[in-house]
């Protein structure tokens, strides 16, 4: 996850740059249920309004949730699915945050409504996430879902009203990139807290639809609108919070940006972003699915490193006898390609494994979801490699 607004601030009043601080445990996000009630052509779970049997039940759940937290899991996100079918998602919840968790919820929307919102602000989440992928018509064609688009804005309406902190979460693809400016006017005028853009991964639904991609140039556009809207709200002195997610490229694109409009502020960003260190899948992220299956991020739940109800989590995330794991966890990691000749490799990391699996079945391969130019990564001569104006444009 790349936090943009708080490098803007960093632009406006550095601090100081400090030794890198590693969290204590990796951030947990939690498909509790596969069910869902919408169809979302980008789901990477590939979830479906069924129920899907050997779940794990309550006391398994509050059993994990104790592993988790002797093992200094600072955060839960609980997803789904849809979260909200789950009968015990509150007394989930309010667990969670009895035990000290920073809880999160995961939603589409569309079932928060005036019978629920309560429960939802009674639990006391620290932020509600809610799905909005385009406008009207271009929402409720993602969602295969007519109503849907205003549904889950009433949900985020009840939500934004009942005193929870919100945000709109927005998955780039370039069928939808021309309802991004109108999701951000719509932010501002709704006054919502957050705005997450995830770029497209290649798992699940996801992986099916890669086709509809965005190309680079649509991606870069994407990003520099992005950036923008930071900024001017960073400069007037109310920060919104706006986060990417799935392509660590958009690290050393922020820096390419800082060094054209603010060169004097280019090498504290560039320690800061050092300092981040892109991509964090089998680190500081982890998954467990639904039925307790445990994954390096969400994107790889064709990839199973072990079962919670076989051996905790404390002891299957630590394990490095699994060559995935081994290499997610190497630094540098063993990446190949324009990846491992990229002068930016510190600071993405590697970017996303996910999509160079998916379209190589080699994990380190470099992952094609990388935006930026053979220029722009330092491959000069011979390492550089054509790239078509229709994908390439320089900032």
């Amino acid at each position: 996850m790349f936090r943009v607004t708080q490098f803007m601030q960093e632009i406006l009043d550095p601090r100081p740059i400090g030794p890198r601080r590693n969290p204590p445990g990796p951030v947990v996000i939690w498909n509790l249920i596969r069910r869902c009630n919408l169809t979302c052509l980008h789901c990477y779970s590939i979830s479906a309004d069924k129920d899907f049997p050997g779940e794990l039940n309550t006391a398994e759940v509050f059993r994990v949730m104790d592993d988790l937290k002797a093992f200094g899991v600072p955060v839960l996100i609980l997803s789904g699915g849809e979260p909200l079918l789950r009968p015990d998602i509150y007394d989930i919840a309010q667990r969670a945050k009895a035990m000290g968790f920073y809880v999160g919820l995961s939603s589409n929307g569309t079932l928060i409504d005036e019978t629920n919102v309560d429960k939802i602000a009674a639990v006391g989440f620290d932020y509600v996430g809610i799905s909005l992928d385009g406008l009207k018509a271009t929402h409720d064609k993602f969602r295969r879902k007519p109503g849907g688009f205003e549904a889950a804005l009433g949900g985020i309406r009840l939500c934004r009203d009942a005193g929870a902190k919100v945000g709109l979460r927005f998955t780039l693809t370039q069928d939808n990139a021309q309802d991004l400016p109108g999701l951000l006017d719509l932010m501002e005028a709704e006054r919502i807290d957050k705005f997450y853009l995830s770029h497209l991964n290649y798992a699940g639904r996801g992986n099916r639809n890669r086709k509809h991609d965005a190309h680079f140039r649509t991606t870069r556009q994407a990003m520099d609108l992005i950036f923008d809207r930071c900024w001017r709200h960073v400069r007037a002195g109310r920060p919104l919070e706006f986060v990417t997610g799935n392509n660590d490229a958009d690290g050393p694109y922020l820096l390419a940006w800082a060094q054209e409009y603010f060169p004097e502020r280019a090498e504290h960003i560039r320690q800061k972003l050092l300092q981040w260190g892109g991509n964090a899948s089998g680190v500081n992220v982890a998954n467990i699915d639904n039925l307790g299956n445990v994954h390096p991020d969400t994107m790889w739940w064709n990839y199973c490193l072990g079962n919670v109800r076989e051996r905790p989590f404390s002891r299957i995330w630590p394990d490095v006898s699994d060559p995935l794991m081994a290499g997610l966890k190497r630094s540098p990691r063993p990446v190949k390609g324009r990846c491992a000749a990229c002068r930016h490799l510190a600071i993405c990391n590697g970017n996303t494994r996910v999509r160079a699996w998916q379209t190589t079945e080699d994990f380190w391969a470099e992952d094609p979801g990388c935006y930026l130019t053979d220029e722009e990564i330092g491959l000069v001569g011979s390492e550089a490699r054509h790239q078509g104006s229709e994908v390439v444009v320089t900032p």
